[in-house]
């Protein structure tokens, strides 16, 4: 159980947070539990999902956002995260389910991909704190400056998800996934 109260339904969140539930619900088919939480801030639910529509519009492809959520949740330990973008990526994305443990790893089975990945985990690891190699290696994977800032931003978006759903505690409403094997 939440240990912040989620809204039970659209009508039952703040009223400035209703018609941005709405719209999540036209767009996914269903209102998952972390838009309905971050409801109780419409501030909150209206940035993120304002950072959200924006990072969708950017240079970085589909699949890749959700090879970056996916390693961040893992480093972050975020079990909620982990089941919607597990899901997300499988049936939305088309990550094939030898992807989606790579990504969790920190890594990709497709090689450009795999920059990004990798980068966006030792940015999660190091708070941001990555050397020149670091970032000359996504560069010479073929990144531009814009997509490296994209993927930055994609780490910062999706650690606050995983902090929030940890903080509050969210019941997760996708497809459980088990934890991966540590040595």
């Amino acid at each position: 159980m939440s240990r912040i109260p989620t809204p039970a339904s659209i009508l039952a969140s703040p009223t400035a947070a209703q018609p941005l539930l709405a719209a999540v619900g036209e767009q996914l088919g269903s209102v998952p539990n972390l838009f309905r939480l971050a409801a109780n801030s419409p501030a909150a639910l209206e940035g993120y999902l304002g950072m959200m529509g924006a990072l969708a519009k950017g240079a970085l492809p589909a699949a890749t956002r959700e090879r970056i959520a996916l390693a961040v949740a893992e480093i972050n330990g975020c079990d909620y995260c982990l089941a919607a973008h597990a899901y997300l990526g499988k049936h939305l994305a088309k990550l094939s389910d030898d992807e989606i443990a790579a990504n969790r790893a920190g890594t990709s089975t497709d090689a450009k991909a795999d920059a990004a990945v990798r980068f966006a985990a030792l940015v999660t690891r190091a708070r941001g704190h990555v050397g020149e190699a670091a970032l000359q290696a996504v560069r010479d994977a073929g990144y531009s400056d814009a997509q490296v800032i994209e993927i930055v931003q994609h780490v910062a978006l999706n650690t606050w998800t995983n902090y929030l759903n940890e903080v509050a505690g969210t019941e997760i409403d996708f497809p459980a996934v088990a934890a991966l094997e540590t040595a």
